[in-house]
């Protein structure tokens, strides 16, 4: 199988609060899916996408999360995010997490798959050309 072309377009840090963790004494399985949208959402909103002056913007079709070490508190890590490449109106997005330090490991990557839409009616609509050129061909 061939690798997935994807393009970095966002990183940054985030401290594991207290509360993500669960009963196992490790973050809950729950909060890794608050890690990527968290992610999204500081990514969309840097390039002013979360919705647009014309009304559109995107909203999840499906997601994933695949889980590759426990993560206790306290701990800083690093989130990744990466775009794939689109098709008409939706486009893949896939998230990494990090741990920082000396040795930094792979936790958890994630999916998710972004459909392009005008927010009032909720039809999907072809994703624009600007974002087209963050995303690889």
């Amino acid at each position: 199988m061939e690798p997935v072309k994807k393009t970095l377009v966002w990183s940054q840090r985030l401290n594991v609060r207290w509360s993500d963790m669960d009963a196992n004494g490790h973050v809950n399985n729950a909060a890794f899916f608050t890690y990527f949208e968290q992610t999204r959402i500081e990514w969309l909103q840097s390039i002013a996408a979360q919705t647009t002056p014309d009304g559109h913007g995107p909203v999840v079709k499906k997601t994933s999360c695949t889980y590759i070490l426990p993560v206790s508190h306290p701990a800083t890590l690093e989130l990744r995010l990466y775009l794939g490449a689109p098709g008409r109106t939706s486009f893949p997005t896939y998230s990494e997490i990090w741990t920082t330090g000396g040795s930094p490991e792979k936790v958890a990557e994630g999916e998710a798959v972004m459909v392009w839409v005008h927010r009032q009616s909720g039809t999907p609509q072809p994703v624009p050309e600007f974002l087209r050129r963050l995303m690889p061909g």
